[in-house]
């Protein structure tokens, strides 16, 4: 049951929708005003450069949500579920995030398009990190999903249904995660310019050794 879920899920899930936000922001600041941390306006793009003729844009949009479904895919590798267990490999998923990102600086630094393809492969490894929790669909690199969710919620509760107070809270704190991580991207790529991809990418890797120590800490106790 949700309830019996440790603590460190809703904090987790928060940093994680606060690193998307951080990497988005940088992309529709830097990535010719492009989102790298979900798909629906790459892939409406994709549709319209279908009429332009522009063979060189159609391919680098595919190559974009390309990306995307790697990362999917690597997370799948790793992980073997989608649904949140402790003890599955978050620590490699959460390294190899940030490696991507700092690849993703080093070129998007050098005007290289493989940045974009870099950046939105660590989104889709991550978004497909966590996605079910406890029969709740969970993203952490946009708000569509979450927003709707929430407002299922609230439209059943005034329909006098038991209102999940754990679950709604989980969605709110993806929410201002992404939201304050937005924030804290557009101000460090105004500083900085791609080199502000550093600040996501240490919070992976600090989550990384904190999950890989929590870990075993947990298995030293039983």
């Amino acid at each position: 049951m949700i309830t019996q879920l440790p603590k460190w899920i809703e904090y987790g899930a928060f940093l994680l929708a606060f690193i998307a936000g951080c990497i988005n922001a940088i992309g529709l600041l830097g990535v010719e005003h492009q989102s790298i941390s979900h798909l629906s306006g790459t892939a409406t793009l994709l549709g319209t450069s279908l009429l332009k003729d522009s063979y060189s844009l159609t391919l680098h949009l595919a190559g974009v949500i390309g990306a995307f479904f790697a990362g999917a895919a690597l997370s799948g590798l790793l992980l073997h579920s989608t649904a949140l267990k402790l003890g599955r490999h978050y620590d490699t998923a959460l390294a190899i995030e940030a490696v991507l990102l700092l690849t993703a600086m080093t070129l998007l630094k050098d005007n290289s398009y493989y940045g974009h393809y870099a950046a939105s492969m660590a989104c889709g490894l991550q978004n497909a990190m966590v996605t079910t929790y406890s029969g709740a669909i969970v993203r952490t690199t946009h708000l569509t999903g979450i927003i709707t969710d929430l407002g299922i919620m609230f439209g059943s509760m005034l329909r006098g249904e038991s209102f999940h107070k754990r679950r709604a809270v989980l969605f709110s704190l993806i929410a201002l995660g992404f939201i304050s991580g937005g924030t804290l991207g557009a101000y460090l790529f105004g500083q900085f310019a791609f080199q502000a991809l550093i600040a996501p990418a240490a919070i992976c890797a600090l989550l990384a050794i904190g999950y890989r120590l929590y870990r075993l800490t947990v298995k030293e106790e039983n």
